[in-house]
C-alpha cells in the first residue's frame, strides 16, 4: 500500500471530521430563532468576525492565549504521531512485511517517535505551563510576552520541514496524474526519513535523501523554541512571583516547570550544536562522525546527552500536574512537599549523568559503564520518593471518583510497572540481553504513555472548568480513562513480555509463533486511538454544547482548603463577569482524623441478607482491583525470570484440576477476588495498623509468605532474592488495591448515608 495517500487520506479525514463536529456543535449552540434565512449582511458580518479572530490569535502576547495556541499545536501533533503509530501497528498484525514495505515500516517509527517526543510532548506542557503558571504564581504575564509569541511561532514551521517528506511525497503523487515526471523530479524524490528517530550516523550522514536535511532544520528550529520558551520560564518564576508566594509555597507545578526548563536549558542548545555537526557531515563532507574524525560513537555520546535528560524533560511536568492534581481529589494536601522538590531537582541533576546507559552494547571502557550502571540505578530513587508521596497522600484520603483521580490513579500503576523494569535495564548484563528488543519498548511505553498523555488529559477536564466556563461530559470522560488505561496496560504488557522473551524491535517481519501477541497488542494500541477521539470529542463539543459552570468552585476545593490562586482568579472573573455570589462551603472536610469515622465495613445496619450482599459485593470489588494491580508485580517476575510460571499449575492438583498454568491462575484468580478479601473484611478488627492502608499492608505481607511459600521452585541466590522482592511488592500491590477500595466504597456510603438524613 502507499503510506503518503493512506496516511494523507487518514489525515484530511481526521480534520474534516473535527471541523464537523466543531461546525455542527457550535451550530446547535445557535439556532435560528425565526426558523428564517441567513441574511447577507449575517454573512458578512461572520465572515468579518472571523477575520478579527484569525488576526487577534496571529499576534495576540496573552500568555492564556499562547498557552491554547501551544496546547492545539501539540495535540495535531500527537494526532499525527499517532496516525503514524497505528499504522505502525496494523502492519505487525500479520508477521511478513504485507501492507507496508521494511523501509516504509522504517519510516513510521522514525517519524512516530520524532513527532511525538518533539512536537507533542513538549509543546502541550509548555502549553499548559503558559496558561496557568502565571495564574499559580499569581504574575500577569510571563516575563517576556512577545518573545513568548516568538517561541510558539517557530513550532509551526520546525513541525512543516521535520515532516514534509510526506506533504511532498503526497504532493508529488496528485502532481504526477498530470505532469510527466522528469518536470516533477524534486518531488519524487524526498522521502520521509527511515533512519530511526535517533539518527545514528554514519546512515544519517550517507542516506541521499533531502528530506534528511529538511528534518535537521527543523529540529533545530524546534530546539531554539524550546530554549526561547525554557528561559521565558525561568525568569517568569523567578522574577514575576507575587509578594506573597516564596520559594517554599510555590506550587508543585511551577517548580516542575522551573526545572524542567533549567534541563532544556543545558540539554538543548547541545542538541543544536549536534545537529549542525551532522549537517556540516552532510553537505560540506566535514568529519565529525566518520572514522576518520570522532567517530559513530561521538554522535552517540552527544546525542544521548540530550537524549536522556528529554525524557524527564517530557516526565517532570507530568509529575508536577500529578501532584497537584491528585490531592484535589482524595481530599487531603499533598504529602511530603519538600521531599517532592528535592527529588525533582535531584532528577534534574542525575539525568545528566546517565547518558551512557543507552550505550552498554558500544565499545565504551567497561569501567566507565560501571559508573554509568550505578548512577542509572540510584536514579531510580527520586522516582520512588515521587511515588510513595503520591501513594501517601492517598492514604486514608476521601476519593472523588472522577476522571482526574482515574487517571492519576492508573498512571501511579502504569510508571510503577515502567520504572520496575527500568531498573532491570540500567543492569549492564540484562541491558546486554534485552537492549533492541520489545522489552525496551514495553518499559519506555509504560512511562511516556502512562503518566504524560494520562496527566494532559487529567489536566485538561481538570482545568476545563477555568478555561471554558463550562463542563464536560463526565461520563464520558470516566469512560474514555478507563479505557485509555485498559489500551496502555494491554499493549505495553505485552511489549514487555514478547521482549522478556527475546523478540528484536524495530522490523517489520517477525517469527510466526508471536503474531498472537502482536495482534493483542495492537488491538490495545486501537483502543488507545480510540479514547484519544474520544477524549477529543468530548473537549470540542462540550466546548460549545457543555453545561455552564454555575459555581465559582466546581471543584468544591474550598471544603478541603485547597482552592488555589488559579481557581481564585477564576472566581474573581466569574464574580465580575456574571455577577456570581462567591461559592461558601458547607461544611469542611476533617483533614486528618479517621479515628472519628468507623473503619471497617462490616458495622453496617440492616438485614442479614443487605449485610452478606454488601460485603459480598466490597470484597469482590477489592479483590479484583487488588488482584489487577498484583498482577503487575507477578507478571513483571515472570518477565525477569524470578518467577516459575508452571508454579501456578502445582496449586491446581490439591482441588483435583490438572496441573495446567491456566487452571492454576484461575484458582488464583479466584482466590484474589473471593477468599482473601473476605478474609480480610473478617479479621481486620485483629490486625495491627491504626488506619485502613496499614491494616492492609499487615495483610498483605502476611498473606505473602505462603504464597512465597506455595510458589517457590528452588531459586537461589539473587534469584531467590528478586523472587521474594517481587512476591513482597505484588503482595502490597494487592493489599493497596483492597484498602483503596473499601475506603472508597466506605466513603461513598457515608456520603449516600448523610444525603438519606
Amino acid at each position: 500500500m502507499n503510506r503518503a495517500i493512506v496516511e494523507g487520506s487518514a489525515l484530511a479525514v481526521l480534520a474534516l471530521t473535527v471541523a464537523v463536529v466543531w461546525f455542527r456543535a457550535r451550530h446547535a449552540a445557535r439556532p435560528e430563532s425565526d426558523g428564517g434565512y441567513t441574511t447577507r449582511e449575517e454573512i458578512e458580518f461572520e465572515i468579518g468576525r472571523l477575520q478579527s479572530e484569525v488576526y487577534r490569535w496571529l499576534t495576540t502576547t496573552n500568555h492564556r492565549d499562547i498557552g491554547l495556541l501551544y496546547i492545539a499545536f501539540g495535540t495535531i501533533a500527537g494526532l499525527w504521531g499517532g496516525v503514524d503509530a497505528m499504522m505502525l501497528r496494523t502492519e505487525l498484525l500479520t508477521p511478513p512485511a504485507d501492507i507496508w514495505t521494511p523501509e516504509t515500516y522504517n519510516a513510521l517509527f522514525t517519524t512516530h517517535g520524532l513527532t511525538m517526543l518533539i512536537f507533542f510532548v513538549l509543546p502541550v506542557f509548555f502549553g499548559v505551563g503558559n496558561y496557568v503558571l502565571p495564574l499559580l504564581i499569581g504574575a500577569d504575564d510571563m516575563a517576556f510576552p512577545r518573545v513568548n509569541a516568538i517561541g510558539f511561532w517557530l513550532l509551526p514551521p520546525a513541525l512543516l520541514l521535520a515532516r514534509m517528506g510526506l506533504l511532498v511525497q503526497v504532493g508529488g503523487q496528485v502532481l504526477s496524474l498530470f505532469l510527466p515526471d522528469e518536470s516533477i523530479q524534486f518531488f519524487l524524490t524526498i522521502r520521509e526519513v527511515s533512519i530511526g528517530w535517533t539518527l545514528y550516523a554514519p546512515l544519517s550522514v550517507q542516506q541521499p535523501n533531502p528530506q534528511i536535511d529538511l528534518l535537521l532544520l527543523g529540529l533545530h528550529l524546534s530546539g531554539i523554541a524550546t530554549t526561547v520558551g525554557a528561559i521565558n520560564f525561568i525568569v517568569t518564576v523567578v522574577y514575576e512571583r507575587g509578594d506573597d508566594v516564596t520559594w517554599a509555597n510555590l506550587d508543585i507545578f511551577s517548580w516542575n516547570m522551573l526545572v524542567t526548563s533549567g534541563i532544556a536549558l543545558f540539554a538543548f542548545p547541545l542538541l543544536g550544536s549536534a545537529l549542525v555537526m551532522l549537517l556540516l557531515d552532510r553537505n560540506l563532507a566535514t568529519t565529525f562522525f566518520a572514522t576518520e574524525g570522532g567517530g559513530a560513537i561521538l554522535w552517540q555520546h552527544l546525542f544521548w546527552f540530550w537524549g536522556h535528560p528529554e525524557v524527564y524533560i517530557l516526565f517532570l511536568p507530568a509529575t508536577g500536574l500529578m501532584s497537584t492534581i491528585l490531592p484535589k481529589f482524595v481530599g487531603r494536601k499533598l504529602f511530603g512537599y519538600q521531599f517532592i522538590v528535592y527529588s525533582t531537582l535531584g532528577l534534574a541533576v542525575l539525568s545528566f549523568g546517565v547518558w551512557a546507559h543507552h550505550m552498554f552494547t558500544t565499545s565504551v571502557d567497561p569501567r566507565v559503564k560501571a559508573s554509568f550502571m550505578a548512577i542509572s540505578i540510584a536514579i531510580a530513587v527520586p522516582s520512588a520518593i515521587k511515588v510513595f508521596n503520591w501513594i501517601t497522600t492517598m492514604w486514608d484520603g476521601d476519593i472523588q471518583l472522577s476522571a482526574p483521580f482515574i487517571l492519576c490513579a492508573g498512571s501511579i500503576g502504569t510508571f510503577i510497572v515502567g520504572g520496575v523494569t527500568g531498573v532491570f535495564l540500567a543492569v549492564i548484563p540484562i541491558d546486554i540481553l534485552y537492549h533492541g528488543t520489545y522489552y525496551v519498548v514495553g518499559h519506555f511505553h509504560l512511562i511516556v504513555v502512562g503518566i504524560i498523555p494520562f496527566m494532559m488529559i487529567a489536566a485538561s477536564y481538570y482545568w476545563y472548568p477555568l478555561i471554558t466556563g463550562r463542563w464536560y461530559d463526565t461520563r464520558l470522560a470516566k469512560f474514555q480513562s478507563v479505557l485509555l488505561i485498559f489500551g496502555s496496560v494491554v499493549t505495553f504488557m505485552t511489549l514487555l513480555i514478547i521482549g522478556g522473551v527475546g523478540l528484536p524491535r524495530r522490523q517489520a517481519i517477525y517469527p510466526p509463533e508471536y503474531q498472537l501477541a502482536q495482534q493483542i497488542a495492537t488491538v490495545g494500541a486501537y483502543v488507545i486511538g480510540l479514547s484519544a477521539l474520544l477524549w477529543l470529542y468530548n473537549m470540542l463539543v462540550s466546548y460549545w454544547r457543555g453545561a455552564v459552570v454555575q459555581t465559582t468552585d466546581p471543584w468544591k476545593l474550598k471544603a478541603t482548603n485547597q482552592f488555589t490562586k488559579e481557581w481564585q482568579w477564576f472566581e474573581e472573573r466569574m464574580v465580575e463577569k456574571y455577577d456570581l455570589e462567591p461559592a461558601t462551603p458547607d461544611s469542611t472536610r476533617r483533614s486528618y482524623a479517621p479515628e472519628l469515622e468507623p473503619m471497617g465495613l462490616l458495622g453496617g445496619v440492616g438485614s442479614v441478607a443487605e449485610n452478606v450482599y454488601r460485603n459480598a459485593s466490597a470484597a469482590a470489588a477489592g479483590g479484583f482491583v487488588g488482584t489487577v494491580l498484583m498482577a503487575g508485580g507477578l507478571g513483571t517476575a515472570i518477565v525477569v525470570d524470578v518467577l516459575d510460571p508452571v508454579s501456578f499449575g502445582e496449586i491446581a492438583e490439591p482441588v483435583g484440576l490438572p496441573a495446567d498454568p491456566l487452571f492454576g491462575a484461575a484458582l488464583f484468580l479466584v482466590g484474589g477476588t473471593v477468599t482473601w478479601p473476605l478474609l480480610f473484611l473478617a479479621f481486620q478488627e485483629y490486625l495491627p495498623g491504626r488506619y485502613l492502608f496499614e491494616t492492609g499492608t499487615v495483610f498483605a505481607t502476611l498473606i505473602s509468605t505462603g504464597f512465597a511459600i506455595a510458589f517457590y521452585t528452588g531459586q537461589q541466590g539473587l534469584v531467590l532474592l528478586g523472587y521474594l522482592g517481587f512476591v513482597l511488592v505484588a503482595h502490597w500491590a494487592y493489599g493497596l488495591g483492597l484498602a483503596v477500595t473499601f475506603q472508597f466504597l466506605q466513603s461513598r456510603r457515608r456520603k449516600r448515608r448523610r444525603a438519606e438524613e
